[in-house]
């Protein structure tokens, strides 16, 4: 049986969902700079790593040029 699948990358609801925070709030603080910018995988689809997100909760990422993306 397989087992259930970890994301590595997720869309905007669902990045905004792992930070307590409305999708709204969460493309404000992109915006900032405070939080990581999503990586493009084609034209008009968009997703933040998880591993990035993951990052700034840890402070592991202080700054835009830590970021993976």
């Amino acid at each position: 049986m397989m087992g259930r699948i970890t994301p590595i990358a997720v869309g905007e609801k669902t990045a905004a969902k792992m930070m307590d925070m409305t999708p709204g709030d969460f493309r404000r603080l992109v915006g900032a700079g405070c939080l990581p910018s999503p990586i493009t995988l084609t034209s008009g689809i968009e997703r933040w790593r998880v591993s990035d997100l993951e990052s700034v909760l840890n402070g592991n990422a202080m700054n835009e040029d830590e970021f993976t993306w």
